[in-house]
């Protein structure tokens, strides 16, 4: 129960997207060109999606620019 209250409470603050067939291909390249892991691709493809140009992450290498328009900027650093 905790795990759904938590969601709930970050799906009320922030913009929740869903991710389509394009994106898990978008992702599968990314995952090739880049080395990364196919989940931290998606999110990748993701955000390309929806026209971020910041992803903020501490698992993912802080300055790394994907595609030329987004870049992972670890908070912690």
């Amino acid at each position: 129960m905790e795990v759904r209250s938590v969601i709930l409470e970050i799906s009320s603050a922030l913009t929740v997207v869903d991710f389509h067939l394009k994106t898990q291909l978008v992702a599968i390249t990314i995952k090739e060109w880049y080395g990364l892991q196919f989940y931290d691709s998606l999110i990748i493809a993701t955000a390309l999606e929806y026209g971020c140009t910041k992803l903020i992450s501490e698992d993912m290498q802080h300055g790394l620019v994907i595609d030329n328009c987004l870049t992972v900027e670890n908070p912690f650093i």
